[in-house]
């Protein structure tokens, strides 16, 4: 299965986290500090959350399409390079709490996009918590 993946950088992320359990009837399937993730069935969507600076108005971090394994991540580097895109691969890359295989481009108006696979989970031991931990914005999502 495969879903889009929005991400957003929030001002306030436990607001974010109140709202979007709202809107989508679902609780978060990760919590991290400085970081939440949604895993949606219906619409089929990820939708992650980082932590941004107080005050500032909610953007678009990335977009991403989340993909079963690693083969399909080789299979759409194969695809997006046939189709003259630029391409960053980043193999066993630990990121949003996670390790990954991923495959970057951009968009025409540099929006950056990632196809992904989670190989792993990282720092369990923090779920639900909201400070400590690993620093998100070392990603390079962030």
């Amino acid at each position: 299965m495969s879903r889009v993946q929005l991400a957003l950088r929030v001002a306030d992320l436990d607001a974010a986290i109140d709202f979007y359990s709202r809107l989508f009837d679902a609780a978060p399937a990760k919590r991290r500090p400085g970081y939440a993730n949604f895993a949606i069935t219906e619409p089929p969507l990820k939708l992650v959350l980082l932590e941004g600076a107080a005050g500032e108005p909610t953007r678009m971090d990335h977009l991403g399409v989340e993909v079963g394994s690693a083969a399909e991540v080789s299979a759409a580097t194969l695809r997006l390079s046939d189709h003259g895109l630029a391409t960053s691969v980043e193999e066993q890359s630990t990121c949003c709490y996670a390790v990954q295989d991923k495959v970057w481009v951009r968009g025409p108006g540099e929006e950056p996009w990632e196809v992904y696979t989670v190989l792993a989970d990282v720092r369990e031991d923090l779920e639900g918590k909201t400070v400590g931990g690993v620093d998100v914005a070392g990603c390079a999502c962030a």
